[in-house]
């Protein structure tokens, strides 16, 4: 299938883009277009990196995160990606599920909300979703409702998955050994044809992996948790209060938790709270350490200060030097 006889070429220069951070919000502010917050999850110094090679109408990606993250936000309007796992110490969650064998997680014009291991690797492509449409339209192929506006993890066809690993691998090879051969107008084609002709064909076979009845109710659960924890304003909700306001018992809520996140809800739930005031320190520089840890709901200051040293190994004090010396 030669796609360049479907569409029109457009051809552009390959824009090679590689960035490396020691800050889980340097990292995040590095991914270019997409629309993406993180929070570290993991205590221990952050690092991070991302490569994106972005040919005319395909970003071919790769990141690596160093501790476990809660990835959520937008791709980008009108963004399809599919992303496949490299590396990691755990199991990704995303949606629900963990991904394994052919699985690979999909997102056409949707939120992302997921929770990668420690030493994770992610290697993967973005379109647009109305190119991928529109090639659907082309080639007379049925794209899966279940892949839409919604992040998934996905179950696929093991011949095409395996061919879009063996190109991702072979592209990121290239960046690392010769770069100057995207710079040829018609490897940058050949190069975006082969990989959307395997989308193609690994979109067809797709389908939504079954959670389960018990599994659905563990991920309602948690996500119930998880909104009262974001959404609680300026004051911090106890653990105490979401289990009351969720209708689970902290044993039942945090098997909830290990089972959809991998992490504890006390874990997760300081951790979110230490993410929080590291932004706020940056941010704030006319304030005190201790106004915005109180504002967050860490009344013990020195437990606050341990804490927040084992997770970002400096403490707070640290942080918000180095604003005041940024700002």
């Amino acid at each position: 299938m030669a796609l360049s006889a479907t569409l029109p070429i457009q051809d552009s220069p390959a824009n090679l883009f590689q960035a490396s951070s020691t800050d889980v919000d340097e990292h995040c502010a590095a991914l270019g277009r997409w629309r993406l917050s993180y929070d570290q999850i993991s205590a221990g110094a952050f690092t991070g990196s991302f490569t994106q090679l972005s040919l005319p109408r395909v970003d071919v990606f790769r990141e690596i995160t160093g501790q476990q993250v809660r990835q959520y936000g937008q791709l980008g309007i009108d963004s399809f990606g599919i992303g496949l796992p490299w590396h990691g110490d755990g199991e990704v969650s995303c949606n629900g599920a963990s991904v394994a064998g052919t699985q690979v997680i999909a997102c056409i014009d949707a939120e992302v909300d997921m929770c990668t291991p420690k030493a994770f690797e992610l290697r993967g492509v973005v379109a647009s979703a109305a190119l991928i449409a529109e090639l659907a339209t082309r080639l007379e192929i049925d794209l899966p409702r279940t892949a839409w506006h919604q992040l998934r993890v996905i179950e696929m066809a093991e011949a095409p998955v395996a061919r879009l690993r063996a190109h991702l691998a072979a592209i990121h090879d290239a960046i690392a050994t010769a770069p100057e051969q995207f710079d040829d107008p018609t490897a940058r084609q050949a190069l975006e044809d082969a990989l959307l002709v395997e989308i193609m064909d690994m979109l067809p076979t797709a389908r939504s992996a079954d959670l389960g009845r018990s599994a659905v109710t563990r991920k309602r659960t948690v996500d119930r948790a998880r909104a009262l924890m974001h959404g609680s304003g300026d004051r911090s909700l106890s653990l105490l209060e979401v289990c009351k306001a969720v209708g689970a018992s902290p044993r039942k809520l945090g098997y909830c938790f290990q089972e959809v996140l991998g992490t504890s809800p006390m874990h997760y739930w300081r951790a979110m709270r230490l993410n929080r005031v590291r932004r706020d320190l940056k941010r704030s520089v006319e304030t005190s350490v201790y106004d915005i840890a109180v504002q967050h709901g860490f009344w013990h200051f020195s437990q606050f200060s341990l804490d927040y040293k084992r997770h970002f190994s400096e403490l707070p004090s640290e942080t918000l030097r180095r604003a005041r010396l940024a700002a």
